[in-house]
C-alpha cells in the first residue's frame, strides 16, 4: 500500500512538472539568444601598420590591437615645434625690452620718492616732482605699447600649443586599442590597407553571458519579476539542455508581436518583451532559438512540500 502511494505522489509530481505553464506542456515564451555587439571603427585616416584580429579571438578590454600610420602626423608636429621656436624667440625680443623698460620704471619711481622727501625738506621743488612723473608716465606707455606688439606673438604660440595637442589627440587615436573583454565576432579590414575615420575594422561582443529575449502575454506578466529564476531550454540532440537562470528585463510597454512568430493571430497579439541572462557554456550562439518555462510561485510551494 505505501509503495503504492509512493508511486501515485510521483505521478502527481511529475503531472504537475510538465504542466507548469498555462499551455499544458508548452513553453511560456520563445525567443532568440542576443549579446551587445560593439563596432570598432577606425579613428584616423591612414595605413593600417599593424591589425592583429581573427574572428574567433578572445581579446582582453584595453588590449593594444594594432596602428594606422602616424608619419604624416609626426611630421606636422615637427613643424609646428620650429615654428614655436622661431616665434619664442621673436618673443623673447619682445620680453627682454618689457624687462628694460621695467628696470628704467623702477629707477623713476626711486626718483620720485626722492624729490618727494626734497620738497618736504624743503631742498626741491615742484618742476623736479613733475619732470619725473613724466618720465614715469612716458615709460608706462612704452610698456603698454610693447605688451600690445606681444599680444599677437602670445596669441600665435597659445594656437600653435592648441595644434599640438590636437596633433596628440590624433596620434594617440591612431592606436587601436580593445573596448571590452569578448570575441571577435567579424573582421572587416586588415594590414595594409588604407582606411578612413569611421570605417569599421572588426565587431566584438561579450558572449559570456548571453541575453535571450522572449515575448510574453499579459496574462503572464503577473507572475514574473526582474531577478525572478527561471528556465530556459534549447535543442540538445534528441532531448532539451535546460538553464538555469535569472530575468533581468522586463519591458514598461506593450508591442505587437514580431514577425518572428508564426501564426498570424500570436502575431497580432500584444506581448511584452523580457530578457534572460543566461551563463554561455560555449554551447549558446547569437540568433539562436530558445525557450523560456516560468515555474510558478504556488507551484513552487507544492513541489517544496
Amino acid at each position: 500500500m505505501k509503495y503504492y502511494n509512493h508511486i501515485i505522489g510521483l505521478s502527481i509530481v511529475a503531472t504537475t512538472l510538465f504542466s507548469c505553464s498555462d499551455s499544458n506542456g508548452k513553453a511560456d515564451g520563445y525567443g532568440n539568444f542576443e549579446a551587445t555587439e560593439i563596432t570598432v571603427s577606425a579613428e584616423n585616416n591612414g595605413k593600417l601598420m599593424q591589425f592583429e584580429v581573427s574572428e574567433g579571438d578572445q581579446l582582453m578590454k584595453d588590449k593594444f590591437i594594432g596602428y594606422i600610420d602616424t608619419i604624416p602626423l609626426a611630421l606636422k608636429r615637427e613643424q609646428l615645434e620650429v615654428s614655436k621656436a622661431v616665434i619664442s624667440s621673436k618673443s623673447k625680443g619682445v620680453l627682454s625690452q618689457i624687462n628694460v623698460l621695467n628696470a628704467q620704471l623702477k629707477t623713476a619711481n626711486t626718483n620720485r620718492e626722492r624729490t618727494e622727501n626734497l620738497i618736504k625738506d624743503n631742498a626741491g621743488t615742484q618742476k623736479q616732482l613733475d619732470d619725473v612723473q613724466g618720465q614715469i608716465d612716458v615709460i608706462k606707455n612704452q610698456i603698454r605699447s610693447v605688451e600690445i606688439q606681444n599680444a599677437p606673438v602670445v596669441n600665435e604660440l597659445k594656437s600653435i600649443d592648441v595644434q599640438l595637442k590636437q596633433i596628440d589627440d590624433q596620434i594617440q587615436k591612431s592606436k587601436i586599442i580593445n573596448p571590452i573583454n569578448g570575441t571577435v565576432l567579424t573582421k572587416y579590414s586588415e594590414p595594409n590597407e588604407i582606411t578612413s575615420f569611421g570605417r569599421p575594422l572588426y565587431k566584438i561582443a561579450d558572449l559570456s553571458t548571453m541575453q535571450l529575449r522572449v515575448y510574453i502575454s499579459e496574462t503572464q506578466l503577473a507572475n514574473i519579476k526582474i531577478g525572478q529564476e527561471v528556465t530556459v531550454k534549447i535543442d540538445d540532440a534528441d532531448t532539451m539542455r535546460s538553464y538555469e537562470c535569472k530575468i533581468s528585463w522586463i519591458a514598461s510597454e506593450a508591442e505587437f508581436t514580431p514577425k518572428i512568430i508564426q501564426t498570424k493571430e500570436e502575431r497580432v497579439a500584444l506581448v511584452y518583451a523580457v530578457k534572460v541572462d543566461v551563463v554561455n557554456d560555449g554551447s549558446l550562439k547569437i540568433g539562436m532559438p530558445a525557450e523560456l518555462w516560468i515555474l510558478s510561485p504556488t507551484l513552487s510551494k507544492e513541489t517544496n512540500n
